[in-house]
C-alpha cells in the first residue's frame, strides 16, 4: 500500500511550516472548542480482527448461497478466470490520484483506455466512454443523449427489462419528458405499433437485444422504421451475446449501452455493476463522463489522457449532455481483463456454451412438463415457461439447493443458463420439476376427488 501514500510525514510537516503552522489541529484553531467533538458519541469501542472476521461471518450465514443457479434477468453467474483478480488487484493500474492529473494517473487511465477500445470492438461503434454507474443508467443516459428542442419524446420497447424503464422514468420525470411504451406482440416489439409511434417529436427509441423475455428483437427492421422516422436508436444490449448475434454497429445503432456485470464481476449481492456506453463518430461529443485518448509525452512515449468530458463541470452547463460525476473505474479494469483474457475466441466459446445449454434446458423443462410460451421466437440464454404454481415450485427447489426462474407472474417463470450449468444439474433441475409437478397434480386431484 505504500505507494497509495501521496506524501511523508516529514513533507506534511514541512507544508505545515510553510502556512505558518506547527500541527493539523492548528487548521482548525477558528473553529471553537464548544463545537467541536471530543470523541464519536454513540459509535462503540472498536473489535479486534479476529472479533469483526467472527461478526461477519455471523451475518454472512444469513445469506442463502446456491450451489445451481437457473436465473438470470440482468445479473448472471459466469466463470470468472483467476488472471482477472491477479491484474485488478495491480498497483499499476489502481493509480490513486484523479484522472484530471494525468502524469500520476496512467494507471487508471490506460485501464480506462483499455476499456473502451474493447467496448468498442465489442459492439461495432466508434467511440466509449469510461463506463457509468450500471446498464440502467447508461440507458437513460443515452436518452437524454438524444433529446433536443424538436425531438423531446422518448419511445421505449415494453419487451425492455422493468428495472431499465423504471430509471429512465426517474430521469425523464425531473426534466418534465414524456416516455411512452411500445407494446410487445408475441415476445418481441411490435412492428405496427411502432410506426404508429414514431411521430416528429420522437427523439429515440430505447430497445433490447435479448430482451426481457430472452427473446431476439429483429433488429434490422426496428432500426431501419426508427432511421427513417428521424430518430436514434438505443439499443441495451447482452455484451455476452455480442460474441454471436450482429452488434449494433451492424445494424446502424446509434448508440450501445448495457449492464458489464458479465464482464468479469461477480454477482456481489447486486453490485457493484457497470454501465458501458458507446455511440457513433457523430454522438461522441455527447456521450456523458469521461473520454480517455492516447498520446505521446515531451520524450515520445507512449501516454494517455482525458480527452473529451462533456458533463457540466467541464463544459457550460446549458451545453452539457449530462452531470454525471464519476464512473466505475474499478469494474471496468476488471472486464478489461476480462475481455482481454478471454479474447474474441474465449468471448464466443462462453457466448455458444450459454445458447446451447440454454435451449438444452428449455427441452428438458418441457419434457418435464413446462412449456416454452414463445415458441416461435429465438432466444440466446434465456426464456420464458408456463408454469401451474411458479412460486411453489421455486420454494420446492429453493430448499433443494436450486435457485429457480425469475418469477414474472403466478404462472411464468423466466429462466437462464450459461456456461456455469452442467448437463447434469439441468437433468438434475428437470427432474425436480416433474417430481414437484407430479406431486401437485396428484394433490389437486385428491382434493378434487373429496370435494366431489
Amino acid at each position: 500500500m505504500g505507494s497509495y501514500v501521496p506524501d511523508t510525514s516529514a513533507q506534511q510537516m514541512e507544508m505545515l511550516k510553510e502556512c505558518g503552522l506547527s500541527s493539523f489541529e492548528d487548521l482548525y484553531g477558528d473553529i471553537p472548542e464548544s463545537v467541536k467533538l471530543s470523541g464519536l458519541p454513540g459509535v462503540p469501542k472498536g473489535k479486534s480482527e479476529l472479533e469483526v472476521k467472527r461478526a461477519i461471518e455471523e451475518m454472512a450465514e444469513k445469506n442463502k448461497v446456491y450451489r445451481h443457479i437457473f436465473r438470470g434477468a440482468g445479473a448472471y453467474h459466469h466463470y470468472i478466470p483467476a488472471i482477472v483478480d491477479e491484474i485488478a488487484s495491480k498497483e499499476d493500474f489502481r493509480t490513486a490520484y484523479t484522472p484530471y492529473q494525468a502524469e500520476i494517473s496512467q494507471g487508471v487511465l490506460q485501464s480506462i483506455f483499455e476499456f473502451q477500445s474493447e467496448i468498442c470492438m465489442l459492439t461495432g461503434l466508434e467511440a466509449a466512454n469510461a463506463s457509468v454507474y450500471d446498464g440502467a443508467t447508461a440507458a437513460a443516459e443515452a436518452c437524454e443523449m438524444c433529446r433536443d428542442k424538436k425531438r423531446s419524446r422518448i419511445l421505449v420497447c415494453a419487451a425492455v427489462d422493468p428495472k431499465i424503464l423504471s430509471v429512465v422514468k426517474t430521469y425523464s420525470f425531473g426534466r418534465d419528458v414524456e416516455v411512452e411504451l411500445v407494446p410487445e406482440k408475441d415476445g418481441t416489439t411490435d412492428p405496427e405499433a411502432l410506426r404508429k409511434a414514431l411521430t416528429p417529436e420522437v427523439s429515440c427509441l430505447l430497445s433490447q437485444q435479448p430482451n426481457f423475455f430472452g427473446n431476439l428483437e429483429e433488429m434490422d427492421s426496428l432500426s431501419a422504421l426508427v432511421h427513417e422516422a428521424g430518430a436514434k436508436l438505443i439499443v441495451s444490449c447482452n455484451p455476452v451475446s455480442l460474441a454471436l448475434l450482429k452488434t449494433p454497429g451492424e445494424y446502424q445503432a446509434d448508440i450501445a449501452v448495457g449492464e458489464g456485470q458479465p464482464l468479469g464481476l461477480p454477482l456481489a449481492c447486486g453490485g457493484p455493476y457497470l454501465g458501458f456506453m458507446a455511440a457513433t463518430q457523430k454522438m461522441m461529443r455527447k456521450l456523458p463522463g469521461r473520454i480517455v485518448g492516447q498520446t505521446t509525452d515531451v520524450d515520445g512515449k507512449r501516454a494517455f489522457v482525458l480527452t473529451l468530458q462533456a458533463r457540466e463541470q467541464h463544459i457550460r452547463r446549458e451545453k452539457a449532455s449530462s452531470n454525471i460525476c464519476s464512473n466505475e473505474a474499478l469494474c471496468a479494469l476488471r472486464a478489461a481483463v476480462y475481455m482481454a483474457a478471454m479474447g474474441p475466441r474465449g468471448l464466443r466459446d462462453v457466448a455458444a456454451a450459454c445458447t446451447s445449454k440454454a435451449h438444452y434446458l428449455q427441452e428438458k423443462l418441457a419434457e418435464a412438463g413446462l412449456p416454452l410460451v414463445y415458441e416461435n421466437k429465438e432466444f440466446f440464454h434465456e426464456f420464458v415457461t408456463e408454469c401451474p404454481d411458479a412460486e411453489g415450485l421455486n420454494a420446492f427447489l429453493s430448499e433443494r439447493g436450486f435457485l429457480g426462474g425469475l418469477m414474472l407472474s403466478k404462472n411464468r417463470l423466466l429462466w437462464c443458463a450459461t456456461e456455469m450449468n452442467t448437463r447434469e444439474e439441468i437433468e438434475k433441475a428437470a427432474a425436480l420439476v416433474k417430481e414437484y409437478l407430479s406431486a401437485a397434480g396428484k394433490e389437486t386431484q385428491g382434493k378434487e376427488a373429496s370435494g366431489s
